[in-house]
Protein backbone atom coordinates (compact mmCIF):
# COMPACT_ATOMS: atom_id res chain seq x y z
CA UNK A 1 0.00 0.00 0.00
CA UNK A 2 1.39 3.42 -1.12
CA UNK A 3 2.73 4.95 2.16
CA UNK A 4 2.54 8.94 1.56
CA UNK A 5 4.08 9.88 4.84
CA UNK A 6 7.16 8.02 3.86
CA UNK A 7 7.01 9.05 0.05
CA UNK A 8 6.93 12.68 1.50
CA UNK A 9 10.30 12.51 3.74
CA UNK A 10 12.85 14.90 2.88
CA UNK A 11 15.42 13.88 0.05
CA UNK A 12 18.22 14.73 3.19
CA UNK A 13 16.91 12.05 5.08
CA UNK A 14 18.44 8.95 5.44
CA UNK A 15 16.54 5.90 4.86
CA UNK A 16 15.79 2.95 7.71
CA UNK A 17 17.72 0.45 5.78
CA UNK A 18 19.86 0.33 2.53
CA UNK A 19 18.06 0.94 -0.57
CA UNK A 20 18.84 -1.39 -3.68
CA UNK A 21 17.80 -0.95 -7.02
CA UNK A 22 18.73 2.57 -9.06
CA UNK A 23 20.72 4.88 -6.61
CA UNK A 24 20.54 8.93 -7.31
CA UNK A 25 23.76 9.86 -8.68
CA UNK A 26 25.68 13.01 -6.69
CA UNK A 27 26.36 14.57 -9.59
CA UNK A 28 24.06 14.49 -13.42
CA UNK A 29 27.55 14.82 -15.03
CA UNK A 30 30.63 13.42 -15.07
CA UNK A 31 33.59 15.25 -13.61
CA UNK A 32 35.38 14.84 -16.90
CA UNK A 33 32.38 16.51 -18.82
CA UNK A 34 32.41 19.40 -16.42
CA UNK A 35 36.02 19.45 -15.94
CA UNK A 36 36.02 20.30 -20.00
CA UNK A 37 33.37 22.94 -20.05
CA UNK A 38 34.71 24.45 -16.86
CA UNK A 39 38.26 24.50 -18.71
CA UNK A 40 36.24 26.48 -21.87
CA UNK A 41 34.21 28.64 -19.21
CA UNK A 42 37.70 29.64 -17.70
CA UNK A 43 39.18 30.13 -21.26
CA UNK A 44 37.09 32.71 -21.72
CA UNK A 45 37.20 34.77 -18.65
CA UNK A 46 40.60 34.87 -19.76
CA UNK A 47 40.70 36.21 -23.01
CA UNK A 48 38.07 38.58 -22.72
CA UNK A 49 40.13 41.58 -22.09
CA UNK A 50 42.02 40.81 -25.21
CA UNK A 51 39.27 38.98 -27.56
CA UNK A 52 36.00 39.65 -25.94
CA UNK A 53 33.60 38.63 -29.30
CA UNK A 54 35.98 35.25 -29.28
CA UNK A 55 35.63 34.94 -25.37
CA UNK A 56 32.02 35.23 -25.90
CA UNK A 57 31.55 32.95 -28.53
CA UNK A 58 33.83 30.67 -26.31
CA UNK A 59 31.44 30.99 -23.48
CA UNK A 60 28.34 29.84 -25.33
CA UNK A 61 29.87 27.17 -26.76
CA UNK A 62 30.27 26.52 -23.08
CA UNK A 63 27.11 26.67 -22.12
CA UNK A 64 25.71 24.82 -25.22
CA UNK A 65 27.72 22.06 -24.49
CA UNK A 66 26.82 21.95 -21.03
CA UNK A 67 23.02 22.24 -22.03
CA UNK A 68 23.82 19.26 -24.28
CA UNK A 69 25.56 16.99 -21.67
CA UNK A 70 23.15 17.90 -18.81
CA UNK A 71 19.56 16.90 -21.35
CA UNK A 72 22.07 13.75 -22.36
CA UNK A 73 22.10 13.08 -18.53
CA UNK A 74 18.20 13.37 -17.83
CA UNK A 75 17.30 11.40 -20.80
CA UNK A 76 19.89 8.79 -19.58
CA UNK A 77 18.38 9.18 -15.60
CA UNK A 78 15.24 9.45 -16.79
CA UNK A 79 14.76 5.88 -19.29
CA UNK A 80 16.52 4.59 -16.51
CA UNK A 81 14.25 5.16 -13.52
CA UNK A 82 11.51 4.10 -16.40
CA UNK A 83 12.87 1.04 -16.26
CA UNK A 84 13.02 0.47 -12.95
CA UNK A 85 9.03 0.27 -12.25
CA UNK A 86 7.99 0.05 -15.99
CA UNK A 87 6.53 -3.37 -17.29
CA UNK A 88 6.36 -4.78 -13.77
CA UNK A 89 4.38 -7.58 -12.83
CA UNK A 90 1.45 -6.44 -11.04
CA UNK A 91 2.25 -7.78 -7.50
CA UNK A 92 5.29 -5.73 -7.53
CA UNK A 93 6.60 -4.99 -4.17
CA UNK A 94 5.16 -1.56 -2.94
CA UNK A 95 8.43 -0.70 -1.65
CA UNK A 96 10.12 -1.02 -4.88
CA UNK A 97 7.72 1.54 -6.58
CA UNK A 98 7.84 3.62 -3.55
CA UNK A 99 11.32 4.10 -4.46
CA UNK A 100 10.97 4.61 -8.20
CA UNK A 101 8.80 7.76 -7.02
CA UNK A 102 11.35 9.16 -4.38
CA UNK A 103 14.11 8.65 -6.80
CA UNK A 104 11.41 11.15 -9.58
CA UNK A 105 10.52 13.40 -6.72
CA UNK A 106 14.75 13.49 -5.81
CA UNK A 107 15.75 14.06 -9.34
CA UNK A 108 12.88 16.90 -9.67
CA UNK A 109 13.86 18.42 -6.64
CA UNK A 110 17.37 18.89 -8.02
CA UNK A 111 15.95 20.36 -11.41
CA UNK A 112 14.20 23.15 -9.61
CA UNK A 113 17.04 24.16 -6.79
CA UNK A 114 19.25 25.08 -9.99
Amino acid sequence: MYDQTRAQQPSDQHPRRPEQGFAAPETLLPSAERGAVMDRLRKAINTFADAPHEALEEAEAAFDDAAAHLAHALAERRRALHESWQDKAPETHAEELRLALRQYREITQRLLRT
